[in-house]
């Protein structure tokens, strides 16, 4: 093939890259990677909850890897509600990315949810998605894959007001008789007993606690306990207002005892009756102070139920060498140099891009070429399985340009220069003669005769 079907052929390719190079996107987004995580522990509790999670990398025009997690529940099982809290309580997921190749280290993808308000054991909503980027500064694969998730609860700060009707009793409690509205009891209703070692218990996870109930002519003292032990030794008088004195009424919805700060942590209270004689309980008040960092008790710990794979992004390279390439030869000053595309070279010094081996996980890869509207060369059309391509930079093959040749810097083609030159000049002879021969029949015709 001569050298000028050659240089039409390269032209056609060229053009067809950049075309298709132009039309793309200034992004690219790979298709997602899914893994199932199983999260055990805190919100999650013993059995554990399944979550699966969608994890797409992207390319943006500003030159940034973003990873992007779509999170949902699998299965029946959610998480839990540590504990009564007024709305806000936060549930945050944060995921790891390992990311090597190209550049080498780490993304954490995170999103959170706002619960509304909670009581022990509600469904927590799980943020729909996740999201982390990094700037790529360097051409090259980058392989992303995903490894670990964790959940982190953070409770809001506030009170709830637990009604009686939430508490664990033993069988002498039994709900009042005597809802008149006019006392203003929490939700207009009371627990009562009239049996000693009788014990009202709840379950609480707060920083402290409060016990709500009516102040009445002729109650007996009762005994508050934390965590099973008392705070002090003094026992609880509802029957006497707050300078000791006996009642002569009644009044709802009193403060009859508070705790200390509690650490955030699982608590208990029990109001135990001491003696024969009526015991009310109305409500108990739960109180959250802030808390600053997710308690770790709450925290769930999620694995990949098998190994997740990777996904592999090509960052586009510039259209100059890059600076690990060895420089171009220096040619002299009078002659050009020129670049040959995609030309395999046995030159040992020259150093291929790299090769990320895929590894067992290959069969869950999905490779992602990123392009851009900028202009490229040729060398961009190859494919992803066509190997390496490199860019090899050679002096021009002859010294001298030949006596009597174009000025090219190179030889002209072995075994057929000499033929052309006769055959050329043959054509132009036979030209020559065939336009003679027919201008002198045109003066003929005007002269009226052929000669």
């Amino acid at each position: 093939m001569n050298r000028l079907r050659k240089a039409l052929v390269a032209t056609s390719v060229g053009l067809a890259a950049s075309a298709a190079f132009v039309a793309a996107s200034s992004t690219s987004q790979a298709d997602s990677l899914i893994v199932t995580y199983t999260c055990k522990n805190g919100v999650a509790g013993d059995a554990g909850v399944q979550l699966e999670a969608a994890v797409t990398p992207r390319l943006t025009s500003a030159g940034m890897l973003d990873v992007a997690w779509s999170i949902k529940y699998v299965g029946d099982r959610r998480f839990g509600s540590p504990g009564f809290f007024v709305k806000g309580s936060q549930l945050n997921l944060q995921g790891t990315v390992d990311i090597t190749g190209a550049w080498d280290g780490q993304l954490r993808p995170k999103g959170g949810k706002e619960q509304g308000q909670l009581v022990p054991g509600d469904q927590l909503d799980v943020p729909e998605g996740l999201s982390d980027a990094g700037s790529v500064k360097r051409s090259g694969t980058i392989r992303v894959r995903p490894t670990g998730l964790v959940v982190r609860f953070t409770p809001a700060a506030g009170e709830v007001l637990v009604n009686n009707d939430k508490l664990e009793y033993t069988s002498a409690w039994k709900p009042n008789e005597h809802k008149a509205p006019e006392f203003g009891d929490h939700l207009y209703d009371l627990a009562e007993t009239d049996q000693k070692d009788a014990v009202a218990k709840l379950g609480f996870t707060a920083t402290k606690v409060e016990y709500i109930s009516r102040r009445e002519r002729d109650l007996g003292p009762v005994r508050v306990l934390i965590d099973g032990g008392t705070i002090t030794d003094k026992l609880v008088e509802p029957g006497l207002d707050r300078n000791g004195t006996p009642m002569t009424g009644t009044k709802a919805q009193e403060t009859l005892w508070s705790s200390p700060e509690l650490a955030y942590k699982p608590h208990t209270i029990e109001v135990v009756n001491t003696e024969n004689k009526k015991a009310y309980v109305d409500a108990i008040k739960v109180i959250t102070g802030r808390i600053t960092e997710p308690p770790l008790h709450d925290q769930a710990t999620c694995t990949p139920d098998s190994p997740p794979g990777a996904i592999d992004v090509t960052v586009p390279g510039s259209t100059t060498p890059p600076a690990s390439s060895p420089p171009p030869t220096s040619p002299r000053p009078t002659e050009p140099t020129k670049t040959a595309t995609n030309t395999p070279t046995n030159n040992p010094s020259t150093t291929p891009p790299q090769h990320w081996d895929p590894g067992p996980t290959a069969d869950r890869h999905v490779s992602v070429v990123a392009t851009s509207t900028s202009t490229v060369t040729a060398t961009a059309t190859a494919k992803a399985s066509s190997g390496p391509t490199s860019t090899k930079y050679v002096k021009a093959q002859v010294a001298k340009t030949p006596k009597g040749g174009v000025d090219t810097g190179e030889a002209a083609e072995a075994g057929n220069g000499s033929y052309g030159l006769i055959a050329g000049g043959s054509v132009l002879l036979m030209g020559s003669a065939t336009g003679g021969l027919l201008l002198r029949r045109r003066r003929a015709a005007h002269a009226g005769g052929v000669s």
